[in-house]
């Protein structure tokens, strides 16, 4: 298999893992994600991963309620961790090297992220699963990915999502909303798209790194993605 991407962090939402269930670990979606992840793995591709942590708890959610921003942040950062552990413990019970790293010390639970090692970690063939965001209150895991990402050198940002790229609208809500194929960042902070929020935007502008929103609830897509196959919606400068 032709590979357009050697080294990809790849971004999903803590959402995602909820499935139709809308909180906690769906077991058949965390299946569905170990089966893309160890196909693009097998393929030759080095894979880091930063996933939210919403189907648990989100700083900026109604479930916040009054509480102070930065202990809600907390909240979230320790919400990615679980969700990185439990990517962990799938990977690694289909006998595929994983390693969780956080960016808030918690050793007992998962390495500290340290650039070199992470590094190291790809090389050899595990992936990489980062927790905790970047470790700050006030930044989403979008600019913990993008962060990441520029910081391993990663080749690209690929965001799982559920629908096929980026619309000029919500196509679940809007019939007529418009896929693009190809955004420049400008376009995106511009139009005001949701792809990413504007700090991860401008980071991954600054940096010149690419980002690809495409569907990750369809099997095989990942491979897709990584074989330089035209799906989802590719931003770049």
């Amino acid at each position: 298999m032709s590979l357009a991407f050697k080294r990809i962090l790849l971004k999903l939402s803590g959402e995602s893992l909820a499935g139709a269930q809308k909180h906690g670990i769906a077991p058949a979606v965390l299946d569905h994600f170990a089966n893309e992840i160890a196909a693009a793995r097998e393929a030759g591709v080095q894979v880091a991963i930063v996933i939210g942590g919403g189907n648990i708890f989100r700083g900026l959610s109604a479930n916040a309620g009054e509480m102070d921003r930065v202990t809600a942040d907390h909240m979230g950062m320790l919400a990615t961790v679980i969700n990185a552990l439990a990517l962990k413990d799938i990977l690694e019970r289909r006998n595929i090297p994983a390693r969780a790293m956080s960016a808030v010390a918690m050793p007992e639970f998962a390495e500290p992220y340290l650039r070199n090692k992470a590094i190291r970690h790809l090389e050899k063939g595990r992936v990489v699963i980062f927790g905790a965001g970047t470790g700050n209150p006030y930044f989403t895991t979008d600019t913990a990915g993008v962060l990441r990402a520029i910081e391993i050198k990663a080749d690209i940002i690929i965001k799982g999502t559920r629908v096929d790229g980026v619309y000029s609208a919500d196509p679940e809500k809007e019939p007529g909303a418009v896929k693009y194929d190809r955004l420049s960042y400008m376009d995106v902070l511009n139009k005001g798209l949701k792809v990413m929020d504007t700090t991860a935007i401008s980071l991954a502008m600054d940096n010149r790194m690419p980002v690809m929103v495409f569907n990750f609830d369809t099997p095989g897509n990942l491979q897709r993605v990584v074989a330089g196959d035209a799906i989802g919606t590719l931003v770049r400068g």
